[in-house]
């Protein structure tokens, strides 16, 4: 998998790719990372990428000259390609587990950072495949919401990190992760469940799937309306909502 990003602030990228998991990634070559500055691309003396909107408005937007360069820069010439545009706006698809996990089978993502009120429609229009928000609010910076999308997405390629601790995570199967515990046993006055310290593993398997669907109807019961799940997980459900019904 590689990721090139096109941002105005690069130094925000190679920061997240020079530490931890993303630099041990990088190092073995499971990942690569390249990061354009927009402002390369800008012909003028003062490499300005902004401009007043057409029609008036406040803020300003993006010009298209210096971006578009910038994606042929990188061999991006229009939609449909071998590679995957992605830009990263608060108008966009909201992005999540599921995106995160198609996206990862990509070869390469190319991430535009947008900045200001946005970037001219036309690069939208003529080169972006996915248009991403991260969530129902709006940022400064566009390398914030491609950081995240990066981190969803690089620990899915395969072996960055063991598949043994990626299949009982939040929103896998449509349900959030249970509660974790370490030591010490004790910690003011509240003790680890005994049926950790137990040794039986389908007592933990099963203590560990019921929590998983308590903490989803809790938190989010959206995931529980829409899911599909196996009979186990119903029955798990049935048990919590009477169990909560008898004590209302």
């Amino acid at each position: 998998m590689k990721y090139t990003v096109l941002s105005l602030f690069p130094k925000l990228i190679d920061s997240f790719f020079s530490l931890s998991i993303p630099a041990k990634a990088v190092t073995r070559g499971i990942i690569e990372y390249q990061c354009v500055n927009i402002r390369d691309f800008a012909l003028d003396k003062h490499k300005v990428c902004d401009d007043a909107p057409f029609g008036g408005g406040a803020g300003m937007l993006m010009k298209s000259e210096p971006l578009g360069r910038a994606l042929e820069s990188v061999n991006v010439f229009g939609k449909g390609g071998t590679k995957t545009v992605v830009y990263l706006s608060p108008a966009g698809k909201v992005f999540n587990q599921t995106i995160a996990a198609e996206l990862a089978q990509k070869k390469e993502l190319v991430l535009i950072c947008g900045h200001y009120e946005g970037i001219d429609q036309r690069i939208i229009d003529v080169f972006v495949d996915q248009e991403l928000s991260i969530g129902d609010y709006v940022l400064s910076s566009g390398e914030t919401a491609a950081l995240v999308v990066i981190d969803a997405t690089f620990r899915l390629v395969e072996t960055v990190i063991k598949s043994e601790s990626l299949c009982e995570e939040s929103f896998q199967n449509g349900l959030l992760e249970y509660p974790q515990y370490t030591r010490p046993e004790f910690y003011k006055s509240r003790a680890v469940p005994q049926v950790l310290m137990s040794g039986h593993h389908e007592h933990i398997r099963t203590w560990r799937l019921k929590k998983r669907v308590e903490k989803t109807l809790t938190v989010r019961p959206d995931l529980i309306e829409r899911g599909t799940f196996d009979g186990e997980v119903q029955t798990f459900i049935k048990e919590i909502k009477n169990e909560r019904n008898k004590n209302d």
